[in-house]
């Protein structure tokens, strides 16, 4: 009897146990679904963003035509690889977080994003970086002699500098921790030649003493062992110095690849610096340890010295990669920009290609000396699916995001750190948890970005937010760096609720429109830009929206204002530390 007691005595405590457990984890689970509404905390969903570049609907597409670029928005720096017949291309990526954005394609047409090549915080260090600081002029390459592929950057943040990571599968997107390479300088890039030996070359600074002026960089290369991925000492070499003809006083002579063709090598590098003056050049040489002998045509690539006024303009050309198709033919991508009617570069860098004539002994861009066309010839066999299935959208498009998936598209960035950290997706929308950081500090901040990826688009959001203080701020934000953006949202202030529009010039911030809403909760938020004219504007309920304040310059918007390398993002921002003041 005395047994059968305390057989019931456990049992009720071991039932009381599980029912506490399970009350307990349900509570948990309540508590990280987050599907209820906290104040201090915007909801976020149907966002969508609308191109609408005249160009394109000035340039239908002809049969066998595809357009260019292939990438919109701040997608700089291109370098492009094969497998066969898969091809890869990644490009730069700054403090952007997760980094150096990774696309797949069969055709060189129609690509697909496949995710990040660096997406841990082991890989990319860059929270207290600038936004122009970070991960520039990534290289990808295919090595054949052992099946594995190298993405090899320089990493300007936490004394990482130039570094590499590997992977045998790219789409199965886990690349390995960085290995820090010792040596110096920007821009390296790895070549595999045909005994199965490699080189890396890449960017530097003359030799101590030597600097004659401003801008004078050298191309130096190594020998390169595929058993300890580091340089081997004692093997650099300077192959360039200065550039193509060093008694013009080029500058910048930088982003080297090299190539093999017909038993010769081919270095081809960007000259004259990232702006105006942006260049394609090309060398060759009977070993790829140099001397490298320029082409008497160079440069290959230009848009310099095209005049200023011409229609539909494409800018800054250069910064190129090659890639060879399995039937023969050459390709080239490269960045370039689209000023705007002001001659503003609000939409950044952006990835170009080419086809490349390479029937002579040198590889010349097709047309790519003349005004560069919206469109180019595609790769024999390949059919343009634009805008069809998963294939990254390409020319007028628009990206519409409900927010309540349980993945965020790979459009979607944060800067300096993971999104994961301040973002969680419920069946109600997007929540962002706001950080005690403003948008203004070189810090991870609680803000989800989309590329700005047209001269003339909208991108229009709804959310549902109650901010606790005056130090509460949440909503959209059209930002070029921590020094230089637009905040748009709602606020709290002596009891009231306030949309605010504040724009950030050089650091220094000022409220331009404001009105106040009757309640905090749910609001859409919008804006509107035609060109270098930007329109903010608002909706409450469904009625019909709104302009808050006149129509603002996106000359803060842009790169050649702002300074640095990237383009304009429209983000998604919150912050419990706000200092804008009403």
């Amino acid at each position: 009897m005395m047994q059968t007691r305390k057989q019931k005595a456990i049992r009720k405590i071991k039932i009381g146990a599980c029912l506490f457990a399970f009350a307990l984890l349900y509570s948990c689970q309540s508590m990280r679904s987050g599907d209820e509404k906290v104040d201090g905390e915007p909801i976020f969903s149907n966002f969508e963003y609308v191109g609408n570049d005249k160009i394109y609907d000035e340039n239908p597409l002809l049969e066998g035509q595809f357009y260019s670029p292939i990438l919109q928005g701040c997608y700089p720096d291109p370098s492009i690889t094969r497998k066969g017949d898969d091809y890869y291309l990644v490009t730069s990526s700054f403090v952007m977080f997760p980094g150096v954005p990774i696309f797949h394609s069969k055709d060189m047409v129609n690509w697909q994003q496949i995710g990040h090549v660096l997406d841990r915080e082991s890989q990319l260090k860059v929270g207290t970086a600038g936004i122009s600081a970070g991960i520039y002029a990534p290289d990808i390459m295919y090595n054949p002699y052992n099946d594995t592929f190298y993405m090899i950057t320089t990493q300007i943040a936490s004394g990482i500098g130039n570094m590499v990571v590997k992977t045998k599968d790219p789409k199965a997107g886990h690349w390995s921790d960085p290995i820090k390479l010792q040596f110096d300088g920007i821009d390296p890039a790895l070549f595999f030649d045909d005994d199965g030996k490699a080189y890396v070359v890449h960017n530097d600074a003359p030799d101590k003493g030597k600097e004659l002026y401003e801008g004078h960089r050298v191309i130096k290369v190594w020998e390169y062992d595929v058993e300890t991925d580091q340089v081997i000492a004692g093997t650099s070499k300077i192959i360039v110095d200065g550039g193509v003809d060093i008694k013009q006083k080029p500058i910048w002579i930088e982003a080297p690849h090299v190539y093999k063709r017909n038993g010769k090598y081919y270095l081809m590098c960007a000259e004259g610096g990232t702006g105006g003056n942006h260049s394609e050049v090309v060398f060759s040489s009977d070993s790829p340890m140099g001397p490298y002998i320029p082409a008497a045509n160079n440069p290959i690539l230009s848009q310099r010295h095209l005049p200023r006024d011409r229609q539909n303009k494409v800018d800054w050309a250069g910064h190129a990669d090659l890639v060879q198709t399995p039937g023969g033919e050459w390709y080239g991508v490269f960045l370039a920009v689209r000023p705007n009617e002001e001659g503003r570069v609000n939409t950044g860098r952006e990835t170009f290609i080419l086809p490349v004539d390479w029937s002579g002994e040198w590889p010349l861009f097709e047309a790519g000396l003349e005004p560069l066309k919206p469109s180019v010839r595609m790769p024999k066999g390949a059919k343009n699916e634009m805008n069809t299935g998963q294939y990254f959208p390409n020319a007028n498009f628009t990206f519409a995001d409900r927010l309540d998936g349980d993945r965020l598209d790979d459009r979607w960035i944060g800067l300096r750190g993971p999104r994961e950290k301040f973002v969680h997706e419920t069946k109600n929308g997007l929540i962002i948890k706001p950080f005690a950081v403003s948008i203004k500090e070189q810090k991870p901040i609680s803000a989800l970005f989309h590329r700005q990826q047209h001269i003339t688009f909208s991108a229009s959001v709804e959310m549902d937010y109650t901010p606790r203080s005056e130090m509460d701020f949440a909503g959209l934000t059209c930002l070029q760096s921590e020094t230089f953006n637009y905040v748009f949202g709602v606020t709290k202030s002596d009891g009231n609720y306030y949309l605010v529009l504040e724009r950030t010039e050089k650091g220094l911030s000022k409220i331009v429109a404001r009105t106040k809403l009757d309640e905090a909760g749910k609001i859409r938020l919008k804006v509107t830009a035609d060109g270098d004219n930007y329109q903010f504007s608002y909706g409450i309920s469904n009625g019909p929206y709104n302009n808050l304040g006149s129509m603002m310059s996106g000359d803060i918007l842009s790169t050649d204002i702002a300074g640095g390398f990237t383009g304009a993002m429209i983000g998604l921002y919150a912050t419990s530390a706000s200092d804008t003041k009403l």
